[in-house]
């Protein structure tokens, strides 16, 4: 099977985001490429969020994954944004925490340059039923 090549496509797409979709944007300054998807966006957690975007530098900002979890949507998504390829926050310390909250990493993709996304949801069958 040939490998998908997924380089031609908007970040914003690559991250799930859809028109309207509630966000919250914490520790990633530029946040420009959401715009002209959705206005409803803060740089604030609150709660019932379609998508959290969670940017982390080093593992003892992996603490805050807690809280973000809480302010998900039940079927929303949380994504940790961290630095490629450094040996002081892996992929591994990352998936770690994510999993230890009852949280399961279901996507990835490049962030930029110089880091990397993981996306962690609440497993299906831990989700309220409606």
């Amino acid at each position: 099977m040939p490998d998908k090549d997924f380089s031609h496509r908007l970040l914003v797409d690559k991250l799930s985001i859809k028109t309207g979709m509630r966000l919250t944007v914490l520790g990633i300054a530029d946040t420009g490429f959401l715009q002209d998807r959705t206005a409803d966006i803060s740089t604030r957690l609150r709660s019932d969020c379609d998508v959290i975007l969670l940017g982390v530098e080093k593992t003892a900002e992996l603490d805050k994954i807690r809280n973000c979890a809480k302010s998900l949507k039940p079927a929303g998504g949380l994504w940790i944004v961290y630095p490629k390829g450094r040996k002081d926050i892996t992929e591994a310390q990352v998936m770690e925490a994510g999993l230890a909250l009852g949280l399961v990493d279901n996507k990835v993709c490049s962030f930029s340059a110089t880091h990397t996304a993981l996306r962690f949801v609440v497993r299906v069958k831990d989700r309220p039923k409606t």
